[in-house]
Formats: C-alpha cells, sequence, structure tokens
C-alpha cells in the first residue's frame, strides 16, 4: 500500500496488519534492550506460580511490535512525521511466546496541527484466538499533500 497523506484519511476508514507470531527471541531481546528481567517475563518456574501460568510478553514489546505491524502495511511510511501520543492504552489480555499477533486499525478522528495533520487511529492487537490484547488509540503527525518536503 502506498503511503497516505492527511488528506487522503477518513474517518472510519479501517486497515488490517499481517500476523506475526511473539517469539522466545523476542522477549529475551526485548529485555536485554530494555532492561526489563521482571521474571514474568524471564523466568518459568516463577511465572508457572502467577496468575498466567507462564511466561508472557512486556506489554512494552507487544506495543512495539503493534508499530512495527503499521509499517508492513506501509500507508505512514513516507507521510508520518512523529508519534505525537497515545491515549487510552489497555493491556487487556497476556501475549505468550508463540502467540500470532495482527492489528486491527480504525481512524476516529483527525485535525490540522501547527500546519500538520493530527490522525488519530483506535487500535486493537488481536490474538490469534481472536481475543483482543492490547487497545490504544495514537496520535499521529503526518504531512500534508501540499507540504511533502518537510
Amino acid at each position: 500500500m502506498e503511503s497516505l497523506y492527511f488528506e487522503d484519511f477518513r474517518i472510519g476508514m479501517e486497515f488490517t496488519t499481517p500476523r506475526r507470531t511473539v517469539t522466545e527471541a523476542d522477549i529475551v531481546n526485548f529485555a536485554g534492550l530494555s532492561g526489563d528481567f521482571n521474571p514474568l517475563h524471564t523466568d518459568e518456574e516463577y511465572a508457572k506460580n502467577t496468575i498466567f501460568k507462564g511466561r508472557i510478553a512486556h506489554g512494552a514489546l507487544t506495543f512495539s511490535i503493534m508499530t512495527g505491524l503499521w509499517d508492513k502495511i506501509g500507508f505512514i511510511r513516507e507521510s508520518i512525521i512523529a508519534f505525537y501520543g497515545i491515549d487510552r492504552l489497555r493491556f487487556t489480555k497476556p501475549v505468550y511466546p508463540g502467540d500470532t499477533i495482527m492489528v486491527k486499525i480504525k481512524v476516529t478522528g483527525k485535525e490540522e496541527k501547527d500546519g500538520r495533520g493530527l490522525i488519530i487511529l483506535h487500535n486493537e492487537v488481536i490474538n490469534q484466538r481472536s481475543g483482543v490484547v492490547l487497545v490504544c488509540d495514537a496520535k499521529l503527525l503526518v504531512k500534508k499533500k501540499a507540504s511533502c518536503s518537510l
């Protein structure tokens, strides 16, 4: 898909990303990168005795994979200026090693901001069991067609 610019986005537009499996390596690498070695993510024996009955992915990892899946569809690859913010972020279910996730995206708002476009994307990250594991509203600054050189 080609990149969309502010003028191209319509409230109500929907997108679906490809799927991605969250691996053991993802979790270990994210722990190393972030410095978050909480045993809930890194110690199977500890995690077996929690409400999750096993290790789970970091919520921030799931969020990061969500943004990577946005890039897979390419709809903002060339038009994004900046990640402006996130509202109503909730981790609603755990993501386990081996889970496969995808993102359903809906444009829920748009406005002009300082000569640029601000779009609001409602995101639902869904696992292979059709369970919603993360929801949030992302605010992104995107280029307008008249200002593509920004």
